[in-house]
């Protein structure tokens, strides 16, 4: 298990922008399974929405590209690179996610070459799928 301290070291993000709490499980190259505590106190939950707050879909879908990047900038040919979105395709959102949720964030790596691949991501509340994208990148 990686802490958000270890996570860190290998990713560029920072709170507020951090969007994952600890990585369960990394196999090289392969896949990784991150864990985000959503918390009632997240800055977004401010503005989305007040009274009924909702965890932003577009936020989950970079909290699953956090957790691909991980895969690909713990690959040591990366190590020190920065992976960067290029593409989102088949999202779907199926469940809302609110405060006091366990987002669980799976990722598994597809084809990759010369810099650019993909990942199929699912997020997962209480063991139901709350949202799953094919998320595009580049390492530069």
């Amino acid at each position: 298990m990686i802490n958000k301290e270890g996570i860190k070291q290998i990713l560029p993000h920072r709170e507020p922008f951090l969007l994952f709490d600890e990585l369960t499980e990394l196999v090289d190259g392969k896949r990784a399974v991150g864990i985000k505590y959503v918390s009632e106190d997240e800055y977004y939950f401010k503005g989305h929405f007040p009274g009924q707050p909702v965890m932003p879909g577009v936020l989950i879908i970079e909290s699953l590209a956090q957790v691909g990047g991980m895969i690909a900038l713990s690959m040591p040919k990366f190590k020190g690179k920065i992976a960067f979105l290029v593409g989102i395709e088949k999202a779907k959102f199926r469940r809302m996610v609110v405060p006091g949720d366990k987002l669980v964030l799976k990722v598994e790596l597809g084809k990759f070459k010369r810099g650019f691949g993909y990942g199929d991501g699912k997020a997962y509340v209480d063991g139901e799928l709350a949202c799953e994208a094919r998320i595009s990148f580049a390492i530069r």
